[in-house]
């Protein structure tokens, strides 16, 4: 698993705010993302973690090229796709695609799944012949475990579980190398979510395929991953293997994420300390200076407000934090 496959560097998003209709004024920036650097190796599943508004979404549609960046670079196969244009743009998306989050608003409800499945091949027409893309469309059906005749329904035919699997099939149908998931399951019911996170797992070995897999579900997030990106107002604030991460947190922010997931063992409930985050969550549009999470922390000192804090390797951690007194905080283990 040493082949990079995608690599972010610096990578920075601003959204400008403006003031008035006909003459706009920019008054300032929300800073959906602000500096993310992160590696997905092939065959890995990297998940994303953090609170709603922590920049997520605004950072897979980055990576798919959906928006463009303010600054840095995404590096796909060796090219930095954030500079890419027009017919240039369109053929490096082959090789990253996304699973879009609500099965129900994703799929266009006038189109048959044939078409839906098949619309990458008419923006794409080298990848197949047009003789051949039923064959294909059907094929895709059946690997995502859909019957094939069924190529002729359109969505609200489908239960929810059944169009999450139409949408992957979508992104398989271009043979990415790369595929985005963008909080796949969280609109599912939870034995149909165990059914999709196992297609995908198969999907992988099967096709040796690399994710972004982002989720607010810490369980789901550790079931899939390989490694983890904590992310907090825009940034990365910790990541590494799902060991270090569930089991020995170092940064703050993950403690009381941690901290938060309910334990379902009864009698461990009474042996853990609760972690209550005080105050809300600063405005993207005007971060704390220094350590982003310091108005909520209580390790917060001095030199949290006038230092940032790198994402590197501490003497009292083994993975990269965040923190300028990152420590390995033992939890109860509510996340399996």
């Amino acid at each position: 698993m040493s082949d990079v496959v995608l690599e972010t560097k610096d990578l920075v998003k601003h959204f400008p705010i403006t003031r008035g209709i006909v003459f706009q004024k920019k008054i300032g920036a929300v800073r959906a993302v602000d500096g993310v650097t992160l590696q997905l190796h092939r065959g890995e599943t990297l998940g994303v973690v953090g609170e709603s508004g922590c920049g997520k979404s605004t950072l897979a549609k980055l990576l798919v090229g959906l928006e463009k960046p303010t600054s840095g670079s995404i590096v796909v196969r060796g090219t930095d796709i954030a500079r890419l244009k027009g017919n240039e743009m369109r053929r490096a998306r082959r090789h990253i695609q996304m699973v879009l989050q609500d099965p129900y608003t994703s799929l266009n409800p006038r189109m048959t799944v044939g078409d839906i499945i098949g619309e990458p091949y008419e923006i794409h027409p080298e990848v197949a012949p047009r003789g051949e893309r039923r064959r294909r469309v059907q094929e895709l059906l059946d690997l995502v475990g859909l019957n094939p005749d069924h190529i002729n329904r359109y969505p609200h035919q489908f239960s929810g579980g059944q169009r999450q699997r139409i949408g992957i099939a979508r992104a398989l149908a271009l043979r990415p190398e790369i595929i985005v998931c963008d909080e796949p399951v969280s609109a599912l019911d939870v034995s149909i979510q165990a059914q999709v996170m196992n297609l995908l797992e198969n999907l992988q070995n099967e096709l040796g395929l690399s994710y972004i897999f982002i989720a607010h579900d810490l369980s789901v997030v550790r079931h899939i991953s390989d490694r983890v990106a904590v992310m907090y107002l825009g940034k990365v604030v910790e990541i590494g293997d799902d060991t270090q991460i569930y089991e020995k947190p170092t940064h703050p922010y993950t403690q009381a994420l941690l901290s938060a997931v309910p334990v379902p063992d009864p009698t461990l409930r009474g042996q853990r300390d609760e972690i209550v985050l005080e105050g809300d969550v600063p405005s993207p549009a005007n971060p704390p200076s220094g350590c982003r999470f310091r108005t909520r922390c209580w390790k917060a000192q001095e030199i949290c407000a006038e230092k940032e804090p790198l994402l590197v390797e501490r003497e009292r951690s083994a993975h990269p934090s965040a923190c300028h007194f990152a420590e390995v905080r033992d939890v109860v283990h509510a996340v399996e």
